[in-house]
This record gives structure tokens, C-alpha cells and sequence, in this order.
């Protein structure tokens, strides 16, 4: 399975809950990897804890590269053993295989040229054979990257392998209306998905939403807002859900919901259960990102309401 996480928006949260998610699915036993398709910020190495790769690799052999058939094989990391951090490497035991294709320090979008579909489906059809799960993590927006996995997918060779889509969006005015006109837009991912040879209804029934950063309204756990503020704050949640209705990015699309957590505010990397364990880390932020990789691979899970 290939999923494709997208973003209307920076600031979304994307990469980090990307790489959570995956992180959680390996801790359940898949063998997972990461592409780092976001070629103009390759951060996916910091959010693993590898210092190396923190901007993507200097190897020369990162996914950019690859792609403009610069070098013969993509670097490949396996993060259990390559992350600077300890309490990824000491939890381990019983998983499936995590590895990371970062992609190059210093590239950006692509240049039009031939070649790029083919080197891509070459690369999906490979790691398909290897991996139970693959998140493609895009550059926020349309781009050269985003048209290249549409033509991919589309492709006769890969119709038979499960392609979905994940668009992550935080719980605001401006990042509802800007998910829902990436998906749903006269240029969105729709309307190209179908340009592109997809059927239309097919590729929306494997989409759906990811809600980022999100603070929970109900008055339990407001702790330390007024009573004015909780209020207001539950008043705005009330707007947010019409407006998401209204733009076709209602709760009956959305997989999942990561509340707002300091960890991940001040430092985007893995939540480990040590964290959590050391109060650090919110346990409510862990669960999430434990039912998101459950729910991901539960087909019952993408029927639609």
C-alpha cells in the first residue's frame, strides 16, 4: 500500500504526523518506509532523530537525485539503527522494518523533463514488493510532485496496488477552507486525478483527512482557559465543524484527529511511550497516532458515511 500525505498549507503538521504515524505502524509489526518527496524542506531525517539527514542527505543519493536519474539507487536509512535518539533505538524489539529515503540537501521542485514517470513508478513498483506500507510525504500544495504520483498511480502497472491519500489540515478557518480547495478545487486533487486517468469517485472513496493540532472543546479539558474563553472556544469548534461541512471536509471524511501537544509544538519528532511515560508527551497525542496507523490499513475505516 502507498499512502500520499498532502497539504494545502505549511504549518500543517503533515511531515510530523506522517512520520508518527508510520513509526506506530512499524511498532505494531509492518514493515514501513518513508519517502521525503517534500524536495524543497527534506526535514523527515530530523523528525527520526537523525542528525545526518536532518536536512536531508548529503550523500548525493538522496530521492531528488534518483529521480532525475543522477545516481542508480536512492540512499536508503534504516532509522531503528541510524537515529540519534535512544529510546527509538531500545524499541525495537518485535517490530517491523522502518527505513527513511530522504531526499537531497539543497533540492527543490523539479525541472520538467522525461523520464521522471518512469523512474518513480520503477522505484513504487520496487519498494511495493519490499514494504506492507509506503507514506510518500509531499511539498505543501500543487506541484511537479504531486502531478508525477497522479500519472504514477494511474499507470495500468500499479492498478492493483492501493493508493491512498491522507490531507492534513489544522482545525481553523483558513486551513479548512484551503484543505478543502485542494481536494475539491477546479484545479484540485480531484479534478486532476481524473485529467490524469483516475476514476473520480474511486480516488475520493481513498481519500480522507487528518485534523492537526486540534484543542479539545468539551469543558474538561479546558483546564487553565476562563470561562469566557472556554465559551468562545466551543462557540468557534461549532463554526469550524459548518464551515467543514460546507467544504466538503466533514467529520464523516476525516480518519483522525491529533490534539495539540507542547512536544510537538516546540519540537517536531517521534513521541516514544518513554515520553509519555516521563510526562513529556501526552498520552492522548500517542493514542492518536496509534489509532490513525490501525485505521489507515482498516478498510471498514474508508467506507463512506
Amino acid at each position: 500500500m502507498f499512502v500520499f500525505a498532502a497539504s494545502d498549507k505549511g504549518g500543517t503538521g503533515r511531515s510530523v504526523t506522517s512520520s508518527n504515524l508510520l513509526y506506530r505502524s512499524a511498532l505494531q509489526g509492518n514493515d514501513v518506509c518513508y519517502l521525503d518527496f517534500d524536495f524543497g524542506s527534506p526535514t523527515a531525517g530530523a523528525i527520526f532523530g537523525i542528525e545526518k539527514a536532518e536536512n536531508g542527505t548529503q550523500s548525493g543519493s538522496g530521492l531528488y537525485r534518483f529521480l532525475l536519474k543522477e545516481v542508480e539507487e536512492p540512499e536508503r536509512i534504516d532509522i531503528w539503527t541510524s537515529t540519534d535518539r535512544r529510546a527509538i533505538r531500545e524499541g525495537q524489539a518485535n517490530t517491523g522494518r522502518l527505513v527513511l529515503l530522504p531526499g537531497d540537501v539543497g533540492s527543490g521542485d523539479f525541472p520538467r523533463r522525461g523520464g521522471l514517470e518512469e523512474q518513480c513508478l520503477k522505484l513504487f513498483l520496487r519498494l511495493n514488493e519490499e514494504f506492507s506500507l509506503c507514506m510518500v510525504d509531499l511539498s505543501a500544495g500543487r506541484n511537479i510532485a504531486v502531478e508525477t504520483v497522479l500519472k504514477v498511480t494511474a499507470r495500468p502497472e500499479m492498478r492493483n496496488i492501493m493508493s491512498r491519500w491522507l490531507v492534513f489540515h489544522r482545525w481553523t478557518r483558513q486551513h479548512v477552507v484551503a484543505a478543502g480547495g485542494l481536494v475539491n478545487g477546479p484545479h484540485g486533487l480531484l479534478a486532476s486525478a481524473q485529467t490524469l486517468g483516475h476514476d473520480r469517485q474511486e480516488f475520493a472513496s481513498n481519500l480522507r483527512y487528518v485534523r492537526t493540532a486540534v484543542i479539545d472543546p468539551a469543558p474538561s479539558a479546558q483546564s487553565g482557559l476562563t470561562a469566557k474563553q472556554g465559551v468562545w472556544l466551543d462557540e468557534c469548534n461549532r463554526r469550524l465543524t459548518r464551515l467543514a461541512g460546507d467544504h466538503q471536509v466533514g467529520k464523516n471524511l476525516v480518519l483522525g484527529t491529533v490534539p495539540l501537544d507542547p512536544m510537538l509544538q516546540w519540537q517536531e519528532q517521534l513521541i516514544t511511550d518513554k515520553d509519555v511515560v516521563a510526562g513529556v508527551a501526552n498520552q492522548e497525542t500517542r493514542n492518536a497516532f496509534d489509532s490513525l496507523a490501525r485505521r489507515l490499513v482498516d478498510d471498514s475505516a474508508w467506507e463512506t458515511l
